[in-house]
């Protein structure tokens, strides 16, 4: 079964840092987000959908400075130190998550290729919508996989935050993953291709600023 890539994961030292990043580098300022009590970060969001990438977000996450700190590691690599040390400079391309309707399944797929996706928990976060709720896939140690080239499982309940947010001008053309075995090729979305080199990750998104490339390298 085929993923849908969901979403790009935008890591920042704070909120306040990522939006103004966002405005200075792609010209359009993201919509607010909301709190992730399971895991002490918050977000802002941008549309970011295409006929290529239905339903696609960009999400700039930051650790929460008033959330208590969560009984486990934080997912992204958030609470990994030299991350924190990179985003400390400038807020970056991370990560992405790809949507599927049977995390379960498609986490034990993983496994049988070797590949420890983490345990399934039920996240939530309250909206001036209602609230949204999601399982997702997130190891113990809050590592992502293959430098954030491997996605991180995710499955939306009733409601998609993509559906309510306004377009913002900014569209993703391709995403392209660096040293994933071909044995995923078969998961892997429509737009989406491989490299042999370079970055884990780099996405090409049309912007008021014109076409900006974005990748992970640090």
């Amino acid at each position: 079964m085929r993923w849908a890539l969901d979403h790009l994961v935008i890591g920042a030292a704070s909120l306040e840092q990522g939006a103004a990043w966002c405005e200075a580098r792609l010209g359009v300022v993201p919509e607010p987000g909301g709190k992730h009590p399971l895991m002490g970060t918050h977000n802002r969001l941008l549309a970011i959908g295409s006929p290529a990438f239905p339903r696609a977000y960009l999400e700039i996450i930051a650790i929460d400075p008033d959330a208590p700190v969560p009984a486990r590691r934080r997912w992204f690599d958030l609470d990994d130190a030299a991350l924190q040390q990179r985003l400390a400079a400038a807020p970056a391309l991370i990560h992405w998550v790809a949507r599927c309707s049977d995390a379960r399944a498609e986490c034990a797929a993983l496994a049988s290729l070797g590949f420890d996706r983490g345990e399934l928990l039920a996240a939530e976060r309250p909206t001036p919508r209602g609230l949204l709720r999601w399982r997702i896939a997130v190891r113990p140690d809050g590592r992502r996989l293959g430098d954030g080239a491997l996605p991180t499982l995710i499955e939306w309940g009733d409601t998609h935050p993509a559906d309510t947010l306004p377009a913002g001008g900014l569209v993703l053309e391709s995403l392209t993953l660096r040293g994933l075995p071909v044995a995923l090729d078969d998961r892997l979305p429509a737009g989406v291709s491989r490299a042999a080199s370079g970055a884990a990750l780099s996405a090409t998104l049309q912007t008021p600023r014109g076409p900006i490339t974005l990748d992970s390298t640090p």
